[in-house]
């Protein structure tokens, strides 16, 4: 099955999910100075997903000191979002669930079957968008494992360098 995504430069999709602690993550609530990062994960299945959301929320403010929202998505359902809420240190992160397949798709995400019995039916593999405030998309990062994901302290130096350098969206000619 082909998927049909969005490009840098092109719109972003709609986000708007229920959050784990209550309320709701929406993309175009946010009004950063620079960027709104969104980060997609497997779900509380995920030991890799647990490390990286846990570093994420301890160091929201190194990323909300440079004008940088963030949020994080998955496609667990409310009890799984629940397991997580008791389980993981994701507090002062929005964190959303229940992100539906085509959304996902429509993010150009990669989609995945289950595999394991602590796993889903189906959940979307890690991803992380990069929006400007105008809701157009920066940057996408997309991958098919769990594993190799762009180190914070990494994606942190680079969004510097973007906004020191006015560094312009590339990828925006076909995925």
């Amino acid at each position: 099955m082909s998927q049909h995504h969005s490009l840098p430069g092109s719109p972003a999709p709609a986000l708007s999910l229920p959050a784990i602690c209550g309320g709701t993550i929406d993309l175009a609530a946010e009004h950063p100075d620079q960027f709104t990062i969104v980060f997609f994960y497997r779900g509380v299945h995920c030991p890799i997903c647990k490390t990286q959301t846990e570093e994420l929320a301890a160091r929201v403010d190194e990323f909300e000191k440079r004008g940088i929202k963030v949020l994080a998505a998955s496609m667990d359902s409310e009890e799984r979002a629940g397991r997580q809420a008791e389980g993981w240190k994701i507090a002062g992160l929005k964190v959303g669930y229940a992100l539906s397949e085509a959304d996902a798709r429509a993010w150009g995400l990669f989609i995945s079957q289950k595999e394991k019995d602590s796993e889903p039916d189906r959940f979307a593999e890690p991803g992380i968008a990069i929006v400007y405030p105008d809701g157009t998309i920066y940057a996408l990062f997309h991958q098919s494992v769990p594993f190799a994901r762009p180190r914070l302290d990494d994606l942190l130096k680079g969004l510097d360098f973007v906004v020191e350098k006015s560094y312009p969206a590339r990828g925006t000619l076909a995925a």
